[in-house]
C-alpha cells in the first residue's frame, strides 16, 4: 500500500506542491507530543491488512514487494522528523493503486498502527490528520530507546535563532550576478570560471590561516562543492543525502536523506544548485529532486530516466531561466533506449519540459555516424558534470564522455562514419526550448576513455572585431579547445604536453592527425598518453578574467594498454584492450601539476609539481592566492603569480572536490570536503603507494579563516 513511499513513479503535481508549501510548519512553532489510542491503532490494522499487507506482510517487515514498516529500517528514515513528513507521504503516494484515496482519518489510523507496531505507546488521545498539529508532533529518534526524549512531552523549546528564519529566495539576477560574498552555484558564476573576487585572504597573510570549523560528513565518496546563501552552507553527503549549515558555526539546521528505489546503488555527486526558495539534487537512482531551503521538506521528485537500464546521475544541476538543467550517464551498453541525455525541468513545478539525447539519433544529424550500429546497442556520451551558461545567448553548454563499446567503432566500414556523435563533443542547447543549437565533437572514435565531457568555461577573449565569447573545455588528453560560443566555430586548440595520441590539428577546423602506433586492434602492447584517469579529469580548473590566467590541476602519467588474453569485451573497454598505469618515460617521480596558462598568449606563465597526484579542483581568488588538494591529504595555497607554495593543511582523508570560499559578517571563509572520489584516486594511488590514506572515506567538511582582530 505505501510501495511508492520508497519508490517514486511520478513527480508531484503542481497542486500537491502547493499543498506541501501550505503544510510547511516553521521551526518557532510550539511542539506538541505526538499520541494516538489503541483504538485507532485497531481500526488502522484493519484498514492496513486489504491494501498494504500484500507488499509489506502480515508483521510489516516480512512482505515480498515493499520496505519494512517497521523495526531500525523505518525508525531511522523516520525517527526524529516531525509526524506531518510520514503523513504527507502517505497522503500522496498510497494506496499504489488510488494515491490519495483514503479519508483523512483513514490514514491517521494506519499511521497510529504503524507507531503501535514500533514499540511507540498509545495515549489518550487519537493522533489527528490536521497537518498542522502534525508538523508540531516529532516521531521518537528511538523509538523508546532509554536515550530517547521522551515521545508523551512536548520537546523543550529552542532558544537559539535559526539563520533560516532570514533565508531570502535567490534570484535569477543573483546566478547571473552573484554577490562577492556569497557561493550560489558549483563554479559560482554561469561561466563556471571558479574564481572568487574575495580578498581578504592575501598572499601575505594565508600563512595564517587556521581551522574556523569542521563537520563530518556521511562516510563515503564526496565530489561534490558546498553552496553558502545567507549564512546557510547546503553539502551533498554519500548516500543521496543532503544537509543545511550554519556557516559561522557548522550547526546542522537540517538533514534529508533521498530513499533510493529498490536495487539502485548510491554513488558520489558534483554538485547541487539553489534557485528561489529550494535546493535541487540528482539522486542516484535518475531522479531530480527539489527541497525546501529553509526546511529540508521535499518540494516535487521527478524520475527522469532509468536506473534500471543503468542510468545514473552524477553530475549537479544547472539553473537558468527557470529551467533545471541536469545530464545522465549511461555506463552500460544500451543503457536507456536513446542512451544518456541532458533534462530541462521546470523549476517550480517539476515537470519535464524538454530532452536532448547525446546519442545522435537515426535519421539527425549524426545519426549515421556510428559505423553502422544500431541505435539500441549505443552507449555513451554521458554527461558527467555540470554545465555552463550564457544568459545574453541564452545557451546552456555541456561536455560529453566517450563510448566503453569502443570495439564495433575501431575499424571504419566504407561510407560510413565512425564518429561516434555525439561522445566527446561540447553542445550548445537553447535553455529556453532544448533546440541543440550547435556541437562541436573534439574526438571522433575515441578508443581511450579520454571523455570531453568536463567543465565548460566561457571566457572573452579578444579578437580583431572585439571581445568574443567562446568557450574553452579539455578532455582527459590534456588538449584545451576553445569554440566560438554563438556558432560553435573551432578557434584554436593548446596542448599542455602530456598525449601522445594527437599528432597534429588543423589550425582552421580543429580536425585532428591521430598517432597509428597508438591503435588498438592489432594485438600489440602500446605505451599510451595520457593514462585512461587523464592528464586532466572531472577536477575543474579557476580563470581570472583580469589576468587571463588559467590554473590547471593535472597529473603526468601514461598506460600501457594490452589485449585481454582471448580479446572480447574482457578489458577496460569492449575492444579487448586493458590498461595498466605507468609514469611518463623519464619521469623524476612527480606526479602531480599545477600550470598556470595565459589563454590570450597561450603560454606557460608557471607550473609547480609534485609527488602526489593532484585530487581536487582549484580555486582561485583576487586575493593573489590559489587553493588545491592532492592525494597526500594536504590543502596547499600558492601565490597567483609564480606557484609559490605559502600555506599547507593536512586533512582527514583526501579531498575529491573543489575548494570555495564566501564571507560572513566582515570573515573569510575557505572550504574544502574531504571524501576520496572513485576512479581518478584510485588510479592514481598504484604510482605513490607510500601514501596510504584512510580506507572508508572519512568525509568531512574543512573550513578555514584568518584569526579574527
Amino acid at each position: 500500500m505505501i510501495r511508492t513511499l520508497w519508490k517514486p513513479e511520478r513527480h508531484f503535481t503542481a497542486a500537491l506542491v502547493a499543498a506541501a508549501a501550505l503544510y510547511s510548519h516553521t521551526t518557532s512553532a510550539q511542539e506538541i507530543a505526538l499520541t494516538y489510542t489503541a483504538a485507532q491503532a485497531q481500526r488502522g490494522k484493519a484498514a492496513y491488512e486489504p491494501d498494504c499487507l500484500p507488499c509489506h506482510g502480515a508483521n510489516l517487515n516480512d512482505g515480498p514487494l515493499g520496505p519494512p514498516l517497521r523495526g531500525a529500517e523505518f525508525i531511522a528514515k523516520y525517527g526524529g522528523k516531525t509526524a506531518d513528513s510520514l503523513f504527507k507521504v502517505m497522503r500522496t503516494r498510497m494506496p499504489v493503486t488510488a494515491p490519495g484515496s483514503l479519508e483523512p482519518d483513514a490514514y491517521a489510523a494506519i499511521m497510529a498502527y504503524l507507531l503501535q507496531q514500533n514499540d511507540i505507546v498509545p495515549g489518550e488521545r487519537e493522533l489527528t490528520a490536521n497537518m498542522n498539529e502534525l508538523a508540531r508532533m516529532w516521531v521518537p529518534a528511538g523509538g523508546f530507546s532509554f536515550m530517547a526524549f521522551s515521545p508523551y512531552l512536548a520537546k523543550p523549546p529552542v532558544d537559539r535563532p535559526s539563520v533560516l528564519e532570514h533565508y531570502t529566495p535567490v534570484t535569477d539576477e543573483q546566478l547571473r550576478n552573484p554577490p562577492a560574498t556569497e557561493w550560489l552555484a558549483w563554479r559560482r558564476t554561469y561561466d563556471t570560471h571558479g574564481f572568487s573576487p574575495l580578498k581578504q585572504i592575501d598572499k601575505r597573510n594565508v600563512s595564517q590561516l587556521h581551522v574556523a570549523w569542521t563537520w563530518s560528513l556521511p562516510p563515503g565518496s564526496n565530489e561534490s562543492v558546498p553552496l553558502m546563501h545567507d549564512g546557510v552552507l547546503f553539502a551533498f553527503g554519500f548516500g543521496d543525502q543532503l544537509q543545511a549549515l550554519d556557516a559561522r558555526t557548522g550547526d546542522l539546521l537540517w538533514h534529508y536523506t533521498h530513499s533510493l528505489e529498490p536495487g539502485a546503488r548510491p554513488n558520489h555527486k558534483r554538485g547541487i544548485a539553489l534557485y528561489g526558495n529550494s535546493v535541487y539534487l540528482g539522486t542516484s537512482d535518475a531522479h531530480l529532486i527539489a527541497l525546501d531551503a529553509r526546511t529540508g521538506k521535499l518540494v516535487w521528485d521527478t524520475k527522469i530516466a532509468d536506473f534500471t537500464r543503468r542510468e545514473s546521475i552524477s553530475a549537479g544541476p544547472l539553473v537558468a531561466g527557470g529551467k533545471v538543467m541536469i545530464g545522465t550517464t549511461g555506463t552500460g551498453v544500451g543503457a536507456a533506449l536513446g542512451g544518456p541525455q541532458i533534462v530541462g525541468v521546470n523549476a517550480e513545478t517539476g515537470v519535464v519540459e524538454w530532452r536532448v539525447h547525446t546519442i545522435a539519433q537515426p535519421g539527425t544529424p549524426g545519426g549515421d555516424s556510428w559505423n553502422g550500429v544500431p541505435v539500441e546497442r549505443r552507449s555513451g556520451a554521458s554527461v558527467w558534470n555540470t554545465g555552463a551558461y550564457d544568459p545574453d545567448l541564452g545557451l546552456a553548454y555541456f561536455g560529453t564522455g566517450n563510448t566503453y563499446d569502443t570495439g564495433p567503432l575501431l575499424d571504419a566500414r566504407p561510407g560510413v562514419s565512425n564518429a561516434a556523435l555525439y561522445t566527446d563533443s561540447t553542445l550548445a542547447i537553447d535553455a529556453k526550448t532544448g533546440r541543440l543549437a550547435w556541437a562541436f565533437q573534439h574526438l571522433p572514435n575515441d578508443q581511450w576513455d579520454l571523455d570531453w565531457s568536463f567543465e565548460t568555461q566561457l571566457v572573452k577573449l579578444p579578437s580583431l572585431a572585439g571581445p568574443r565569447t567562446v568557450t574553452l573545455s579539455s578532455g582527459k588528453i590534456g588538449i584545451y579547445e576553445a569554440i566560438d560560443a554563438a556558432t560553435g566555430q573551432f578557434v584554436f586548440a593548446h596542448d599542455l604536453g602530456l598525449q601522445n595520441i594527437v599528432t597534429a590539428i588543423n589550425p582552421e577546423t580543429g580536425a585532428k592527425t591521430i598517432n597509428p602506433e597508438v591503435m588498438p586492434g592489432d594485438g600489440k602492447l602500446k605505451l599510451v598518453c595520457p593514462h585512461g584517469a587523464g592528464a586532466k579529469n572531472f577536477q575543474p580548473a579557476s580563470y581570472d578574467a583580469a589576468s587571463q590566467i588559467l590554473i590547471v590541476p593535472l597529473n603526468e602519467a601514461c598506460m600501457d594498454m594490452f589485449p585481454v588474453p582471448g580479446g572480447g569485451g574482457g578489458g577496460g573497454l569492449s575492444s579487448g584492450m586493458n590498461w595498466g598505469i605507468r609514469p611518463i618515460p623519464g619521469s623524476d617521480g612527480k606526479y602531480g601539476r599545477l600550470q598556470a596558462i595565459h589563454l590570450g598568449k597561450r603560454q606557460v606563465v608557471w607550473q609547480t609539481r609534485q609527488r602526489a597526484p593532484q585530487s581536487s579542483g582549484v580555486l582561485a581568488t583576487a586575493g593573489g592566492v590559489v587553493f588545491a588538494g592532492s592525494l597526500d591529504r594536504n590543502l596547499r595555497a600558492y601565490d597567483s603569480s609564480n606557484g609559490r607554495q605559502l600555506w599547507e593543511q593536512r586533512l582527514n582523508d583526501v579531498s575529491s572536490s573543489s575548494p570555495m570560499t564566501y564571507s560572513l559578517d566582515g570573515q573569510q571563509y575557505v572550504v574544502m570536503v574531504t571524501g576520496q572520489g572513485g576512479f581518478h584516486a584510485a588510479s592514481y594511488s598504484a604510482l605513490v603507494p607510500e601514501l596510504q590514506n584512510p580506507p572508508d572515506k572519512g568525509a568531512a567538511i574543512w573550513v578555514f579563516a584568518l584569526p579574527k582582530n
